[in-house]
């Protein structure tokens, strides 16, 4: 039987909470992507050039640090990658994460939250992170999407 993890970045909860609900309708298990220093929300004010989250998105090879792990990694087959859209693209964090991973043979699926763009250059970004990985193209959701339609648009991938 296929193992899936839902893993997760959300500085603000919405996107946990599509997380949540994904994991929930499709019995996958659940990881929360926690940064090693917290995002403020200083640090998300996008209109400043000067805020952390716009400094990171600026540079690419920025890879801010991940306070945790997954545990044995190796048992999933399936990882879909939930996250914000920042700057039409996943946060770098979602790079971080996904290098710190032997991710040879899985299928990585992106889904998103944001507010108002869409998947953007996201894969184009995430690709050289999921090294031997099989990256499907994702999707942005509103949080307020059914737990139904999540799952419908999940068993695509299965």
């Amino acid at each position: 039987m296929e193992k899936i993890l839902v893993a997760y970045f959300s500085a603000s909860r919405t996107t946990a909470k599509l997380a949540e609900k994904l994991a929930s309708a499709i019995g996958a298990d659940l990881h929360e992507i926690i940064p090693k220093q917290p995002y403020t929300s200083a640090d998300l004010d996008w209109t400043n050039k000067n805020s952390r989250s716009s400094v990171e998105m600026n540079n690419k090879t920025f890879r801010p640090e991940v306070a945790n792990t997954v545990d044995h990694m190796e048992q999933y087959d399936t990882i879909f990658l939930a996250f914000p859209i920042w700057w039409y693209v996943a946060p770098t964090i979602m790079n971080t994460f996904l290098e710190q991973y032997d991710l040879k043979g899985k299928k990585i699926i992106p889904l998103a939250t944001s507010g108002g763009s869409g998947m953007g250059e996201t894969n184009k970004e995430l690709a050289a992170s999921c090294s031997g990985a099989e990256l499907k193209s994702g999707k942005v959701f509103g949080v307020n999407t059914s737990a139904d339609d999540l799952r419908a648009w999940a068993e695509r991938y299965g």
